[in-house]
């Protein structure tokens, strides 16, 4: 077993890691941006490095960056986590080439092979497991597209090569949008995966989404763990996950298993992996693969008493698996729940900040919560809205569902705004509690006015900002040669601290600083004397649609804007001649920021 594991990763997920290697004995090194530097998941490590600047570009997806800190540290294994660089290809094959440092999931070239949709594919079709009728071949004309939609009808999902959740995904309900959501998806699949390549696929427009977890080490083992079904989505995104399904049953279950279990063997696939499908009419078909933890690999530890993330560990050790397939017993039922910072009846609005003034999770039988906030914590936004995983069992899903609503009753969260009315709301919801929910209920069937009433009823109110001058006691971190320390101060009958500008260019003086500044490379100054349209959120520019001189009307696109993992059309909300546009594509801005300027 490891001695010393890196997590490259932030928040929940990197303080799960580090409980498991805990009760290996492992220690545990964690990496943090200067926007983490005060994170949960700092505080649960043994030692930490900073690794970059708030934005993840230049942190947490900054390769070079995190192999160093493992070096620095000592490390001897680097475990990712899900999102940032776990299904990055290139980093795993990195850390492959590090001397003395074990990459804790599967090869770099499982990871290519399966990462690529469209490689997946192939591999899946070759083990006879079904695929949805669709390209195996990257397209970029929308001519090919046209065909296609000739040939197999609309709609059509064009997917980024390396997407997942939702994200790279556009739906084409007929032949005028295909020029649009290609672009969009290309566009989206190059600002999130690196790569702007897309396939395209028969859209299954009422589908159930059930994915089945994997295991397999380097010694031709290959265990499934049961399925989940991950069904309840919101623009392909999932917000509650169970297992098992409510509505598989007998030889459906048995023939999803056993696919799963034939592609992951036929990829020579090692480590823990998802397998995913869409069910629809009782025929399922492949989806794809996610090669890393997920997010909701919670449900499956709770149905199945097995640990995923030890056993990431132990394979990427080199252990066999010591349990055979008749061994691994379902029994009961487990739902996740999201805990985002997110208005639900504000179509899921992120909160913009926030501090956790009252934070109290349940207990209680059944009940699991992973999260890495702590009550005072300030909420940071820079990357995503979650807060925590809500995890319930019981021993059956009628007794999961009744411990549920009972462990969401007693989770009190004030200071930000959270998605816990509409889990409240969820578990009273017939389709749901019915469990005849597919991925379309929310978006198109769900009665939306429910959730203001919802929210008015069990939610919770964002807080101010803290004032550090009513403070007498501050906290510093202090970083030798990028290891991490923390120093507190307390003063005595003097003013009270302050921020120290250490590098002459802040605004202690009180003055407000101006949305942007001329630079020497003649930025734009944003002056007076028009209409400014200012970021709602931190996030990046994925394009800049107008430029000074034009002309637009009320509801014209201006900027896209991605943010909590979405993309958002920046629009005009009145008309006008453009004056300036201080930000290009690629760069990141923070709320408040002026986008363009309309006169």
């Amino acid at each position: 077993m490891f001695e010393k594991v890196l997590v490259a990763n932030r928040g929940e997920i990197a303080v799960r890691v580090m409980r498991a290697c805990a009760d290996l004995g492992v220690e545990t090194v964690a990496v943090y941006s200067e926007a983490d530097k005060h994170a949960g998941h700092v505080r649960y490590a043994d030692e930490a490095y900073r690794v970059g600047p708030a934005r993840a570009a230049e942190s947490y997806l900054d390769g070079e960056a995190i192999v160093a800190a493992a070096k620095e540290s000592g490390a001897d294994a680097i475990h990712p986590g899900y999102g940032f660089l776990a299904e990055n290809a290139d980093f795993a094959a990195r850390v492959e080439d590090t001397d003395g440092v074990t990459w804790v999931g599967p090869s770099s070239e499982s990871m290519r092979r399966l990462g690529e949709k469209t490689g997946a594919r192939e591999v899946m079709d070759d083990a006879d497991v079904p695929i949805v009728p669709g390209t195996t071949e990257p397209v970029t004309d929308p001519d090919e597209v046209r065909a296609f939609g000739d040939r197999h009808g609309y709609p059509i999902a064009i997917k980024a090569e390396g997407g997942g959740g939702g994200r790279g995904m556009k739906v084409v309900e007929a032949a005028s949008e295909i020029e649009a959501q290609l672009d969009a998806a290309r566009r989206e699949g190059e600002a999130y995966f690196g790569n702007d390549a897309v396939y395209l696929e028969r859209y299954l427009a009422d589908p159930k989404h059930i994915e089945v977890q994997v295991l397999a080490d380097e010694h031709g083992t290959v265990r499934h763990l049961g399925e989940r079904d991950c069904s309840l989505q919101r623009r392909h995104q999932k917000i509650i996950e169970e297992g098992p399904s409510p509505t598989l049953e007998g030889d459906l279950r048995e023939e999803i298993h056993a696919a799963a279990r034939r592609g992951v063997a036929a990829a020579d696939y090692v480590n823990a992996g998802t397998v995913e499908f869409l069910v629809a009419d009782g025929e399922f078909y492949f989806l794809e693969v996610n090669t890393r933890i997920q997010v909701e690999h919670t449900v499956t530890e709770e149905i199945t008493g097995i640990d995923i993330v030890k056993w990431q560990l132990r394979v990427a050790a080199g252990e066999e698996i010591d349990f055979a397939q008749d061994d691994v017993d379902v029994e009961g039922h487990a739902i996740e729940f999201r805990i985002n910072a997110e208005n639900a009846a504000d179509d899921f609005a992120p909160a913009t900040g926030g501090t956790l003034e009252t934070y109290d999770p349940p207990g209680g039988p059944g009940v699991r919560v992973d999260d890495a906030l702590r009550q005072g914590d300030d909420l940071v936004t820079d990357y995503d809205s979650m807060v925590a995983k809500l995890i319930v069992s019981g021993s059956d899903r009628a007794e999961c569902i009744a411990r549920a609503r009972r462990a969401l009753a007693e989770y009190e969260i004030e200071g930000i705004v959270t998605v816990v009315p509409f889990h409240r709301l969820m578990l009273d919801d017939e389709r749901f509690v019915a469990g005849e929910h597919t991925t379309t209920y929310l978006d198109e069937r769900f009665d939306e006015t429910r959730l203001l009433e919802a929210q008015e009823r069990w939610g919770s109110e964002a807080s101010a900002p803290v004032d550090d001058a009513e403070t007498n006691e501050r906290e510093f971190t202090v970083e030798v040669n990028g290891k991490r320390f923390e120093v507190s101060l307390e003063s005595h009958d003097a003013p009270a601290l302050r921020d120290v500008d250490l590098d002459g260019i802040g605004d202690d003086d009180g003055a407000e600083p101006p949305a942007h500044v001329a630079d020497d490379e003649g930025e734009t100054v944003v002056e007076g004397g028009g209409e400014t349209v200012a970021a709602e959120m931190q996030g990046t520019i994925l394009s800049v649609d107008v430029e000074p001189g034009d002309v637009v009307e009320p509801g014209d696109v201006l900027v896209v804007l991605e943010a909590m993992k979405m993309e958002n059309d920046v629009v005009a909300s009145h008309g006008g001649t453009v004056s300036q546009v201080p930000v290009a594509e690629g760069e990141s801005v923070d709320m408040g920021d002026t986008l363009v300027v309309i006169d």
